[in-house]
């Protein structure tokens, strides 16, 4: 009889009971769940972005000892060796390499909604091997393409809000050079964040005759893996070889890494306050209620059921926080916003992403937080001598 487990519907009944004490002890987990998911959700968006934006079959080459393309420089006689190497696609109509020596810099930049602030702005210069090899990750959305050759530009889509003279038809002064806004891109990726011209007249604006970095598409036949060790192991060309995928990674580390420790921080300093007013509610509670464990405990309830019954309360009061917190944060949803990354200090735009899984970790916080602060509680409850428990008032 003592292994009888209380029944699921007094911890239920006892709750609407107490309603707003419960609902207090849920809204400060509630709290700690929001700003979790929040920060987190905000991780998601950043390294989402750069992580969907590489391809397996392409490959970047850098300079030797270059952890971005904003440190490395290539010389225009690598440039075209790289791009002959065998194992290099071709395009199928024209016959040419699938390879291209882009140049890459950050510039100050003007914010749209405040003229003093600057921001590091991502310039790059392509050639036409660019959009092959992007293909159906790129598509200009207002206008059309630059034309090769000519003082023009086009501006990724979150930038066109962002940032100053990004608009269709505005002039964007680089270095000395004016030039002309044509097109408006979107990008599944990192590159949405970019303004893109002609690798020569960007390389003549900005006086830099090198190239960053060299972006080329392997054959289909070619082992990814395989290529970039010989290339590492090639002492007639020099260069730091990874997938775009891998390099876009690799770019994150250091936001990623920030981001991560200031979700969790938080977390658990706002955790210890809900931990500590859901103790608070269930001590109430079982104060309230210790004729009612006499009881329990007299008809033959064990110490386990009472334990058990008093977590699974405490459990509902974490439940009910989890929730209520995602449905906080739950609006941030692809809520455009920007930070800059720390890797190659320049400002990316990107959203928010709360997706199931993050959902899911953040109810099961909650949950967790709600047991915690039960926990003294409910073992308390369960310590408690039936008779003595029933002459309390």
């Amino acid at each position: 009889m003592s292994k009888r487990l209380v029944p699921l519907s007094y911890p239920v009944r006892s709750l609407l009971v107490r309603w707003q004490a419960s609902l207090l002890s849920s809204l400060g987990i509630a709290m700690t769940v929001a700003v979790f998911c929040g920060v987190f959700a905000l991780l998601l968006g950043f390294t989402s972005l750069h992580s969907g934006t590489g391809q397996d079959d392409v490959v970047v080459f850098l300079r030797k000892g270059a952890t971005s393309e904003g440190e490395s420089g290539i010389t225009l006689e690598l440039v075209q060796q790289y791009k002959v190497l065998p194992e290099v696609a071709l395009d199928p109509e024209s016959g040419t390499p699938l390879a291209a020596g882009e140049g890459y810099l950050a510039l100050f930049l003007q914010k749209a909604d405040d003229r003093k602030s600057l921001v590091n702005v991502p310039i790059r210069g392509v050639e036409e091997a660019s959009f092959a090899i992007q293909d159906e990750h790129f598509r200009i959305i207002e206008g059309r393409n630059f034309t090769f050759g000519a003082d023009e530009i086009i501006v990724g889509k979150p930038l066109v809000s962002r940032i100053h003279n990004c608009k269709l038809g505005d002039t964007l002064e680089i270095n000395v050079t004016p030039f002309k806004v044509v097109g408006i891109f979107e990008h599944t990726g990192a590159y949405r964040s970019e303004i893109w011209g002609d690798v020569d007249r960007m390389a003549a604006a900005l006086e830099r005759p090198i190239r960053q970095r060299v972006v080329a598409k392997l054959k289909e036949d070619v082992q990814t893996d395989a290529f970039i060790d010989r290339m590492g192991e090639d002492k007639r060309l020099p260069s730091k070889t990874m997938t775009e995928q891998d390099y876009f990674v690799s770019q994150t580390s250091m936001l990623s890494g920030v981001l991560g420790f200031l979700g969790v921080f938080l977390a658990v300093i706002l955790g210890i306050a809900a931990v500590l007013g859901a103790a608070n509610t269930m001590l109430a509670a079982i104060g309230a209620r210790t004729h009612e464990i006499g009881i329990l405990r007299s008809v033959g309830f064990g110490r386990m059921a009472i334990l058990l019954a008093f977590l699974f309360e405490a459990a509902l009061i974490g439940l009910a926080g989890g929730v209520i917190g995602c449905l906080i944060v739950l609006p941030l949803n692809g809520l455009e916003t920007g930070t800059m990354n720390w890797n190659t200090f320049t400002e990316n735009a990107f959203a928010f992403r709360v997706d199931a899984g993050l959902l899911l970790l953040a109810v099961g916080l909650g949950i967790l937080l709600g047991v915690l602060g039960g926990l003294v509680p409910a073992w308390r409850a369960s310590r408690l001598r039936p008779v003595e428990a029933m002459r309390r008032q």
